[in-house]
């Protein structure tokens, strides 16, 4: 907050709004500070405003874009709905557990999920960049959570940059999730559970689209006999 009143040789308090974008704008456009120092002086000054009960200025400072690829990543790793990886809050990630609370969601009960390690180192360095103070991912407005539109927007751009031409959505994603799962020996009923799903008919259609290894039909009567034979 020092160079900001050295800039304008006075203090914070006595800048108006224009003033202190018009600094901003400074540090971005002739400055070329980084996208994280500009990050941690906007959320500073935000902090600062708000500390001194001055939320109008607070309203009137650039909208800081949180890392897309973040929510994106986490609707596969953790099979989630769009409006689930939104609403998601940061006391829902548990790391001493590695799981993922996901509150009240289509099912109208809370259900756990699996929390990829992986998925963890990028949430760290995220949450040091953006620092959200509720809600994982932040809105346009302050306490407000991430808008799913904004998640399928940068879906549809990291979809374009692929050159992939198949229509898929967001949702893909966590359809995806489930195949992968069941193909590599998770049980339907868990992966149930994990998906939130209220009827297990509706799980049990990636029977039909995972590639799942297939035992050739025999007697379970002969099974038990080579078992004892062999003792």
């Amino acid at each position: 907050m020092a160079k900001v009143s050295l800039h304008f040789g006075k203090s914070i308090l006595d800048l108006d709004p224009d003033e202190v974008n018009a600094f901003l704008f400074h540090l971005a456009k002739e400055k070329k500070a980084s996208s994280t120092y500009f990050k941690h002086t906007v959320y500073g000054l935000r902090f600062f405003f708000r500390l001194y009960g001055l939320e109008d200025r607070v309203l009137r400072l650039p909208t800081v874009k949180s890392d897309r690829k973040v929510p994106v990543a986490l609707i596969y790793s953790a099979g989630l709905r769009v409006s689930e990886v939104c609403n998601l809050k940061i006391s829902d990630i548990d790391s001493d557990r590695m799981q993922i609370r996901v509150v009240k969601s289509k099912g109208k009960y809370d259900r756990y999920v699996p929390l990829s390690q992986m998925l963890l180192n990028g949430l760290r360095k995220y949450l040091r960049s953006a620092m959200p103070s509720v809600y994982l991912f932040n809105g346009r407005t302050k306490g407000e959570p991430l808008g799913t539109g904004a998640v399928q927007q940068s879906f549809r751009l990291a979809i374009e940059k692929t050159g992939i031409i198949k229509d898929v959505s967001v949702h893909s994603l966590r359809h995806t999730y489930a195949t992968h799962l069941l193909e590599q020996g998770v049980d339907i009923v868990t992966i149930k559970e994990l998906l939130g799903h209220a009827d297990i008919q509706t799980t049990m259609v990636y029977l039909h689209v995972a590639k799942v290894n297939r035992v050739n039909a025999h007697s379970p009567l002969d099974k038990l006999y080579s078992l004892g034979a062999k003792q």
